[in-house]
């Protein structure tokens, strides 16, 4: 048993990422430009004060992206080439093929994850309890991420309509919430309506945990408890409502 999933494993890498880094290394960047940008966009236009929040919200953009990436990789490898109908046929159980499809994702964004964690390395010098928190926001940020990109892949019928929805959603999680600055920065009539998005209290434990933001215990507590409620419903809905079989 063992032993087959890890072959499953292995072949969802292979064949969601392995190949494409190997024969298109040019898609790498893609991986790297989004997160990257913003970094440096922030970085100039706050003359480096905003440095570390920045590199947090990179590491929290690449690793929502990659897991919405996901959703577009499923649509096409299910309408385009059937594989999901061949899975369903198959052994194989929802659980292993997502899971490997998922670790796909982050082995193909290996290089934007390896720059990222020089950085914060260099600039941010989280210690080892940080290091866990700032590890834990980000696996709960993939694991939210992936569930719904799944989700909505099982619904799609389209590569078209997938790539739309996944950037769509990519960037009103990533880019309009205060990901790459403190919320402070946010006007309090507005402020409210940040909170609707659960990369706010992502960024809000990242920053608070390497001391970039002040918040009261209880703040900190509500923050972890509203991103695990959010990742639990969504691991939940993709549980209940994907169309695994209905292809």
């Amino acid at each position: 048993m063992a032993g087959r999933l890890t072959r499953q494993l292995l072949a969802s890498v292979l064949v969601n990422s392995i190949y494409a880094m190997k024969n298109y290394p040019v898609v790498l960047l893609n991986t790297m430009l989004a997160p990257i940008s913003f970094l440096l966009i922030v970085n100039f236009v706050s003359r480096g004060a905003l440095l570390a929040q920045a590199i947090e919200g990179a590491f929290i953009m690449s690793m929502f992206s990659s897991g919405m990436g996901l959703q577009a990789d499923l649509s096409h490898l299910k309408n385009d080439f059937k594989l999901q109908d061949m899975v369903v046929a198959s052994p194989a159980s929802p659980a292993a093929y997502v899971f490997g499809m998922a670790l796909s994702e982050l082995v193909y964004s290996i290089p934007a994850l390896a720059t990222l964690v020089v950085m914060l390395a260099v600039f941010v010098h989280p210690g080892a309890l940080e290091a866990l928190q700032l590890l834990a926001v980000m696996l709960m940020m993939f694991t939210t991420s992936v569930t719904l990109g799944f989700t909505l892949s099982t619904f799609s019928s389209d590569i078209v309509q997938s790539f739309a929805f996944s950037g769509l959603i990519s960037t009103l999680f990533t880019t309009l919430p205060p990901v790459y600055y403190p919320i402070t920065y946010i006007p309090l009539p507005f402020r409210y309506l940040a909170y609707l998005s659960p990369t706010t209290y992502a960024a809000e434990i990242s920053q608070s945990a390497t001391g970039l933001l002040q918040m009261s215990t209880l703040s900190i507590v509500l923050a972890w408890s509203v991103l695990a409620g959010v990742t639990i419903v969504f691991a939940v809905l993709a549980v209940t409502k994907a169309r695994w079989r209905e292809v």
